[in-house]
């Protein structure tokens, strides 16, 4: 059967943009057919030129624009939007909270929750210059080495020296290292050879602490000029405490090798969440946005009636002596933070090294009532059920695929009061909510979204799931 596709690559249409997607494009449909539009907001009216069909939808690129949306703002350097840096930088931020509640919004009322409410996104004061880690590609572009980002949906690096969201203390020590990697003349890693030297840099900097960490990823064992680098970097990055080399000498997307060197300082760097002292290496897992990490992670907390106010332990029936389950507990963020107010915490990760992580930073702050243990959290939650432990409250902050149904099908057994469910993607999210329903839960306050990352799509929100069967 032939399809009836009323665009055609190359040709330029008169369109309205109706929608944005959740991955921040413009929608406008021509004869009923969606296309996807970068850089166009609702409202606008736009000459689009079409630049993919498939048979579903297209995608095209804005020529001109007849209006635009009061909502727009004018992005001084295009290169945050062709990057993905900062997909929304062209949105006025009260109009970015706006769209992140209203997806949570349109995916609740597709699944027939409309009763559910949202409630506005809890929004930064300064929604940029937020991210506390870089991890940035070395490149040969025309014949100099460059640190960037690559342009979206390729492997194209477009040269950055201010990321906009991340702390300029970061960009700044990133200019240093790129300066210093072009003195010596150390050649950048080539994908298509597999030849070359330096792929990566990766900077850490503590919010609080302000301490900073180096990792330059190398495709080589040994680092050319090694001294003269680490002394430009200790001479060039006053708040620097640890320069290590990765070595990741695979053909491989992956970042980071399994092989760090520290080749000055400290083998680890620290900083401060929620009053509670953390150790970050170089493959830890740490929240990009501390500032807005603490408020998302306090809300959970707050909800669960584990905060030590007493009107919220008043109101979740809860007294202080409560056993808590934190699933997908990474380095214990949430964990140790519950444990000052719990009776005793059970965390399950499934990455050795973060529960390493964990187990040090309990240790090294004191902390005795919380146990951390390795494995998928549905497994463990099933082994945890079969030996009768009874939580009161399981705090649950899984990945974009949200939960595995064997492991709400265990906390239903396991029975605690209440669930908080930490989410990054509003479609799981929904998706869950409907499972945890025919285990007896349902969600009896508001959704809060909070804005961890500003200027982007991503989404993160705390719902509070209690039992209604009994």
């Amino acid at each position: 059967m032939k399809l009836n596709i009323p665009v055609h690559k190359n040709e330029e249409y008169p369109a309205k943009v109706v929608d944005l997607s959740y991955e921040g494009n413009g929608v406008v449909k021509i004869d009923d057919f969606p296309v996807f539009v970068p850089n166009a907001l609702p409202g606008e009216e736009i000459t689009v030129k079409i630049t993919k069909v498939t048979s579903h939808f297209a995608w095209g690129r804005v020529m001109d624009w007849q209006t635009k949306s009061p909502d727009r703002v004018d992005v001084k350097d295009k290169k945050y939007i062709q990057t993905g840096i900062a997909p929304l930088g062209h949105l006025k931020y009260d109009a970015q909270l706006k769209f992140k509640q209203h997806q949570i919004q349109e995916l609740l009322a597709k699944a027939h929750l409309d009763e559910i409410e949202v409630l506005p996104t809890m929004g930064m004061e300064k929604p940029y210059h937020y991210r506390n880690k870089a991890q940035v590609p070395v490149k040969m572009v025309r014949g100099q080495l460059e640190t960037g980002f690559y342009k979206r949906g390729s492997h194209n690096l477009v040269p950055i020296e201010d990321f906009y969201i991340q702390d300029p203390e970061i960009d700044k020590a990133i200019v240093v290292i790129r300066d210093l990697l072009r003195q010596y003349h150390i050649t950048p890693y080539d994908e298509q050879t597999g030849k070359g030297v330096i792929r990566t840099v990766m900077v850490r900097r503590g919010y609080y602490s302000h301490e900073m960490m180096v990792v330059l990823v190398t495709n080589t064992k040994r680092l050319p000029m090694e001294k003269q680098i680490v002394d430009g970097i200790v001479a060039g990055v006053p708040e620097v405490k640890s320069i290590v080399q990765n070595i990741n000498d695979k053909r491989t997307n992956r970042l980071l090798g399994d092989k760090n060197k520290t080749l000055w300082g400290a083998d680890e760097i620290h900083d401060q969440l929620l009053g509670i002292d953390f150790a970050i290496s170089p493959l830890s897992f740490y929240q990009v946005n501390p500032q807005q990490t603490e408020r998302l992670y306090q809300t959970a907390i707050d909800n669960a009636g584990l905060d030590g106010n007493q009107t919220a332990i008043d109101n979740a029936g809860l007294d202080g002596n409560q056993t808590v389950i934190d699933a997908y507990c990474g380095i214990g963020t949430i964990s140790l933070a519950v444990a000052k107010h719990a009776k005793q915490v059970y965390g399950v990760e499934i990455v050795p090294a973060a529960i390493e992580d964990a187990k040090h930073n309990a240790k090294r702050n004191g902390i005795k009532n919380a146990k951390f243990v390795v494995g998928k959290a549905e497994e463990q939650f099933a082994k945890w059920q079969a030996e009768g432990l009874k939580p009161d409250v399981v705090i649950v902050d899984p990945p974009r695929k949200g939960l595995a149904e064997s492991l709400i099908e265990a906390t239903g057994k396991m029975g605690p009061k209440k669930v908080i469910y930490v989410s990054c993607n509003p479609a799981t999210l929904v998706r869950d909510i409907k499972r945890f329903a025919d285990q007896g839960y349902h969600v009896t306050k508001p959704i809060q979204p909070v804005d961890q990352f500003p200027q982007t799509t991503h989404v993160e929100s705390v719902t509070v799931l209690e039992r209604t069967d009994k």
